[in-house]
């Protein structure tokens, strides 16, 4: 086969030797040709290569990022998102359980008062994260967020690992939000002196953390209104992203306008005692329940309130110029939220004594006691409240679910789930049966499952979806700096790893505080992945199946193609196999 010369995007040339080897010398330049290479023929079974060679080379295979472009400029799914509407997803993903339920229980069981420093810290932890994100979507505007970074970094089992590990993510914490809708549900209804019965609005099982065990809750059945508001947020994801955008910008705006309302309502009417000792002393002997060492505990547990702005990553491919608009999604709902975080968090810890706050809705607890203080009616702002926090959990189930959709649609579309996830509708142009699927599974969950094992289980699998996507920014920044990036990490060439640096030790400080039990159950859900993966992933991804049909595919429909068209070789089958 003679040289060719690839023309990617952006004069992102790449020269091709026999085999897929990039000219040049050295050690370095050995490993920025393994990262350049578009020759699809290189993933084919070399003819002096061993079965178990062979093999090990498929895990670490890259999928190059010409590949990754071009599948962007080829998608089926419709392009309509703007940088506001981006931002008010990536708010609408954010502003949910993590403050209206969350938060209380963090406050009550880890770090008292203080709980607004473990915010600030996990705020700390997520913009260093949110960095990293901007200059990975600015590069590469795809929907699979960290899965697609990770594949094209650091290989094929390593994207399948954080693609499943972003299923835990995005599911687990779709059915929290679920049970979190489902109390404030009942606690509106209270209000009105409506009763209804545990047996049908509470989780089937309980769950507790010390000692570890979880059991059959008497009387529980089934959470009725947390499956009912799944399914019908999943049947609104089916109709189309342009409908579940309108839904969600106006329920951002009804949410924003409770929290603003709720701060300064309340502002005036704080206990100041309610502060006193503002970092409670740790009496149990383990160090997750206060002291310092509580705060970095709770700042595990309300991580959880800033899991969204990655979900901006994976819509991706329904934005009209991503490179630009996703890293203004990303750091700028991640702005918006963390102000209105420390505001919300002092206010409430103010209001009610953190001993108070282990409710289901400790915002309406706090509420209640400063109506005891005051001997005044504050049903306006209970109603008023419960009626935001609906909203505001009802937009996080709608992003959570559509990012959910969006990864199971590019691991589908990569062979490594089955291709019924990569269909589309003809009509809405969404991934339907995928959202069906994502959507009963999440609702099933959401019904039977606590808030708190939920919880806990979707922060540990994000912090190392963030651990990943730090390091995915470092290896690129070296290997692939021909790229274009809308958006990078200051810095210069070499003092940028900082911030990713800082962000990969943050994440690691996390996961270690977190409950054991916590990440054991991350453990064994990755052994299942990783069943899966070796069972069928492996088998059907479209890189070693088909590798020349795959590059040929993003080119079967150029008339649809909104930028320029990628060009792939022709190679000879007979010869490579």
């Amino acid at each position: 086969m003679e040289d060719k010369t690839y023309e990617g995007p952006h004069d992102a040339g790449v020269h091709i030797e026999e085999g897929g080897r990039q000219q040049g010398d050295g050690f370095f330049s050995s490993i920025q040709a393994r990262y350049a290479k578009v020759d699809p023929a290189s993933y084919l079974r070399r003819p002096d290569e061993t079965g178990f060679q062979y093999w090990g080379r498929r895990l670490g295979s890259l999928k190059p990022v010409e590949l990754l472009l071009a599948e962007y400029a080829n998608t089926e799914l419709r392009q309509y998102l703007n940088a506001w509407q981006l931002v008010f997803i990536g708010i609408g993903a954010i502003i949910g359980t993590g403050i209206f339920v969350l938060s209380g229980q963090a406050a009550a069981q880890n770090a008292g008062p203080a709980v607004t420093v473990s915010f600030i810290v996990a705020a700390f932890a997520s913009a260093f994260a949110a960095l990293s994100y901007s200059e990975l979507a600015s590069m590469i505007p795809v929907s699979g967020s960290a899965y697609t970074y990770a594949y094209a970094t650091m290989g094929e089992f390593v994207g399948w690992t954080l693609g499943w590990d972003l299923v835990l993510e995005y599911m687990v914490g779709a059915a929290t939000v679920g049970v979190g809708w489902s109390g404030y549900f009942k606690k509106f209804f209270e209000i009105f002196d409506i009763h209804f019965a545990n047996s049908w609005t509470e989780p089937t099982v309980i769950w507790e953390e010390n000692p570890a065990r979880i059991y059959y809750a008497e009387g529980h059945a089934f959470n009725v209104p947390g499956f009912v508001v799944i399914m019908l947020v999943t049947i609104v994801l089916c109709v189309g992203i342009q409908q579940a955008s309108w839904v969600n910008t106006v329920i951002v705006i009804i949410k924003l306008v409770v929290v603003v309302m709720f701060i300064f309502a309340l502002c005036g009417f704080v206990d100041e005692t309610n502060y006193d000792p503002y970092v409670p002393p740790n009496t149990s002997g383990d160090w997750h329940f206060f002291g310092a060492p509580g705060i970095f505990a709770a700042a595990t547990t309300v991580f959880f309130a800033y899991i969204g702005f990655d979900s901006v990553t994976t819509a991706a491919m329904e934005s009209k110029n991503p490179k630009r608009d996703l890293p203004i999604g990303i750091i700028g709902s991640l702005i918006v939220t963390t102000v209105l975080y420390i505001g919300f968090c002092t206010v409430m810890t103010g209001a009610a004594h953190y001993t108070e706050l282990n409710t289901a809705t400790p915002v309406i607890t706090a509420i209640e006691f400063v109506e005891l203080r005051t001997e005044r009616s504050w049903l306006w702002l209970k109603i008023i409240t419960i009626l935001g926090a609906l909203a505001g959990l009802s937009s996080v189930l709608l992003i959570t679910m559509l990012a959910q959709t969006r990864v199971f649609y590019s691991m589908a579309k990569d062979g490594l789930l089955p291709a019924v996830f990569a269909k589309v509708h003809p009509r809405f142009k969404t991934p339907y049966l995928a959202t069906i699927l994502v959507g009963t599974i999440t609702a099933l969950l959401s019904a039977i499952l606590p808030v708190d094992l939920l919880g806990n289980m979707t922060s540990v699998g994000t912090l190392l979806a963030f651990f990943i996507v730090h390091a995915g920014v470092i290896v690129l920044r070296f290997t692939r700096p021909d790229v274009e990036r809308w958006f990078k990490i200051p810095g210069g060439k070499y003092f940028f790893i900082v911030f990713p640096g800082l962000g990969m030790v943050i994440c690691v400080l996390l996961i270690a505080v977190a409950e054991v039990s916590t990440i054991w159950r991350l453990f064994v859900w990755m052994g299942v992945g990783w069943i899966v993966y070796f069972a069928y992933g492996i088998r059907k991804s479209k890189l070693h199946r088909d590798p020349i049909g795959r590059f040929a595919e993003v080119n079967a429909h150029p008339e649809q193609s909104k930028e320029e068209v990628y060009p792939v070789q022709d190679y000879d089958y007979q010869d490579r196999s």
